[in-house]
């Protein structure tokens, strides 16, 4: 799975799992083009082009309910508790938060 991250509704990069349970987010090209685009977050700076993590990445945690609506969420959705990167692609994709949203990505 894959999904497409925005800024302010502007391609700014993608996150995936890998088959190894490795998290990568990678900053897309024409995002980094435009120095105008600030970073997504501080935590991943524009500095470089592609970050990986043996777990999802602090900021995108961020995005994710908690508690009741977390509870609420994957009930309705038919998800994993425990599954996070998936929470995040079908719930982060509106309503978020700050400027950042994660919407599922086309394979």
């Amino acid at each position: 799975m894959k999904g497409a991250v925005y800024n302010n509704g502007v391609l700014a990069g993608h996150i995936e799992k890998d088959n190894m349970g490795k998290y990568i987010f990678t900053y897309d090209d024409l995002y980094l083009a435009d120095k105008e685009n600030p970073s997504v977050s501080l935590t991943l700076p524009r500095t470089q082009k592609e970050y990986r993590s043996d777990k999802l990445f602090s900021f995108f945690f961020g995005l994710l309910s908690e508690g009741v609506n977390k509870d609420i969420q994957c009930r309705l959705l038919k998800i994993d508790e425990t599954d996070d990167f998936t929470r995040l692609l079908k719930t982060a994709g509106e309503d978020t938060i700050g400027a950042i949203t994660v919407k599922q990505a086309e394979e």
